[in-house]
């Protein structure tokens, strides 16, 4: 498997940097290097890579808030000078971080680790048809249907799932696990604690889901996303 990748830094020898490294990587091609995420937001957009090294300081605009537009897709690795910003890089759901200077062992590290990820993925595409899952609860696997699912709730390191029968089922996993397995755009992630299965939607209230009492939140992360698929089956 080959992944494409690109780089953008506002400093034109750490683009230099990784952009040997990548050279230097088998399972990676490299697809353009940027000086500036604007300069990159067009091309990045239409034409996603697998794997972003991003700067998180940069003029303009930020690494931080350009991930925030990127496509669902496209998996980040954010570099950076200060370790301050590493929390926030990984509130991100960044695959990886960085710390300048980058050695090629920490880059090869966690180019190998977006190659498992993407490897993992392309099995779970197999399995998506398929239209269930088994989920860990209580030392027990339980059938879950996609179909029966509502919505799904994260809890640190447990994820509720919501079925329309009532039933909650508690497992240990993580939002972005199951993200990655769910059919898009029919389930769809509004906040970094909640995935919707967008065909049980019935009502829209001012950005948040409605399903009876509770009211599903939409983060400004994924605010464009949720819009997007909104607009689109929306008269006026």
């Amino acid at each position: 498997m080959t992944l494409n990748c690109a780089i953008i830094d506002d400093e034109p020898l750490a683009v230099e940097l990784l952009a040997s490294y990548v050279k230097r990587t088998p399972f990676l091609n490299l697809t353009g290097g940027y000086n500036s995420a604007i300069n990159a937001m067009k091309e990045i957009r239409e034409k996603p890579v697998d794997i972003l090294f991003l700067d998180i300081q940069m003029p303009e605009l930020s690494g931080l808030e350009f991930a925030k537009i990127l496509p669902k897709e496209t998996r980040i690795v954010f570099t950076t000078a200060f370790s301050e910003y590493a929390l926030e890089g990984y509130e991100s759901d960044a695959l990886g971080y960085l710390l300048k200077p980058i050695s090629y062992e920490k880059f090869l590290n966690v180019a190998k680790k977006g190659l498992d990820w993407y490897t993992k993925i392309q099995k779970i595409n197999s399995y998506r048809n398929d239209r269930f899952m088994f989920v860990k609860s209580d030392y027990k696997l339980i059938r879950v249907d996609f179909d029966d699912i509502i919505y799904i709730e994260g809890l640190k390191d447990y994820v509720r799932i919501f079925l329309e029968n009532g039933e909650k089922i508690m497992s240990l996993m993580n939002m972005k696990t199951l993200e990655d397995f769910l059919p898009a755009p029919e389930f769809m992630r509004t906040h970094r604690s909640y995935i919707v299965h967008t065909n049980k939607v019935k009502l829209v209230d001012r950005m948040r889901f409605v399903f009876g009492d509770t009211y599903i939140p939409v983060s400004d992360r994924y605010k464009d996303a949720v819009s997007d698929i909104l607009d689109k089956y929306t008269l006026v």
